[in-house]
């Protein structure tokens, strides 16, 4: 796994098992030990296992849909997706996923956009604002990324802090951007720091990310943020790496959102090779350390 960092654009449990082994003469031996669960440090406050009947939404008690694109100004990327609420752009599968899914719109549908008329994508984006945030400790979301021209799709997290952005404060947990199939961006975001100047790094996965199932982490502590990929660590920041330590806006609870955006500044305009639907797939996601759920 390749390893850069940079300013870029964007926006455990554990199991143990004791084997007892004696009394080779008599056949007799210690009664097995206990299984021992994980410590409460290891397990999540909250979770989402996405367990339920196949195109069914996700539980309302953590998720919120939003949806729009025109009022949203494009999403403040120029995006092309109008974001619905509708089962074919966020449902469960069935199998114990969410499937968050971009697709072209349907000829006629005449979705207001910000950059055209009608936006010509579909897609989806859920939030947990106001149900589920994390304060300190780690988050973590196993899920395989859509990859292809014009598409980038999200795992991230925004202050609560009731501030407008940047000064709300913005982690980005992974990105994949339109035809960078294997490049990971985490970046943050913040009141001198934000768009194209958001500080960060990037790692290389050994295959396209829409491959194989990845799990992509962030662990916020006070004045430390780490990111990684499959428990591999490839960017750490501190408040010694922003313009100034008193730019820090991290010490807050800070909701969760993912979502596949379709266009815009970043990736670009989708072409004939995009795929369809462009899925991201989550097979689970989970807060650990404290918060409120």
């Amino acid at each position: 796994m390749t390893v850069v960092t940079h300013g870029v654009r964007g926006r455990r449990g554990r199991a143990a098992l004791l084997l007892v082994l004696g009394g080779l003469l008599s056949g007799c031996g210690p009664a097995p030990a206990p299984a021992q669960s994980a410590p409460a440090e290891e397990r999540p406050f909250w979770q989402d296992e996405f367990d339920g009947a196949a195109d069914t939404r996700p539980a309302e008690r953590f998720w919120t849909t939003e949806t729009g694109n025109r009022d949203a100004e494009g999403w403040g990327n120029n995006e092309l997706q109008y974001y619905t609420d509708d089962a074919a752009n966020s449902a469960l599968d069935g199998a114990g996923h969410l499937d968050i899914s971009a697709r072209p719109a349907a000829e006629g549908s005449e979705l207001p956009c910000y950059t055209q008329e009608f936006c010509t994508w579909t897609s989806a984006r859920l939030t947990t604002e106001g149900k589920v945030a994390l304060t300190h400790g780690r988050v973590e979301i196993r899920a395989k990324m859509p990859t292809g021209t014009g598409l980038l799709p999200a795992i991230w997290m925004l202050g609560d802090n009731g501030v407008e952005w940047p000064g709300q404060g913005e982690i980005d947990i992974c990105e994949v951007v339109g035809a960078e199939p294997r490049t990971v961006y985490g970046t943050a975001h913040g009141p001198t720091y934000f768009n194209e100047n958001g500080i960060g790094g990037s790692t290389t996965l050994p295959a396209d990310a829409s491959q194989a199932f990845h799990t992509y982490a962030v662990d916020k502590q006070p004045r430390r943020i780490t990111w990684s990929v499959d428990g591999e660590p490839y960017f750490t920041l501190t408040p010694s790496k922003l313009p100034a330590p008193s730019d820090w806006v991290f010490e807050q609870d800070m909701h969760l959102l993912l979502n596949v955006a379709v266009g815009g500044d970043w990736p670009g305009a989708p072409d004939a090779t995009t795929p369809s639907p462009a899925t991201m797939t989550v097979d689970h996601v989970r807060f650990y350390g404290e918060g409120h759920a």
